[in-house]
């Protein structure tokens, strides 16, 4: 299982779990999967999914800001454990847990 949780301080934490072969959406509108509701943010941002090789890949969904992975814009990008997310001014780190 991958788990995503932001990082900024001064903001409440939160943390985005996705099960392996899940495909899931990030953004600020009440139809994603995962609802970040902050500045920059547009309302479906990106798309995140779990491959069967164990990957987590992130594809940005034509947002108005970018997504970014350790600071550079990407379209589509495989993350490792560590790697940071970034969407509008949020940023995620990408953990591994043990399924």
């Amino acid at each position: 299982m991958w788990i995503l949780r932001t990082v900024d301080e001064g903001t409440p934490e939160k943390t985005f779990r996705i099960l392996p072969g899940g495909v899931r959406t990030l953004g600020r509108a009440t139809g994603a999967d995962f609802i970040l509701d902050a500045s920059l943010v547009s309302r479906v941002h990106c798309r995140l999914t779990a491959l069967p090789t164990g990957e987590l890949e992130v594809k940005d969904l034509e947002s108005t800001n970018g997504t970014f992975v350790n600071g550079q814009r990407v379209e589509t990008a495989r993350l490792t454990p560590g790697d940071r997310l970034g969407v509008g001014r949020v940023e995620l780190v990408a953990l591994r847990d043990a399924d």
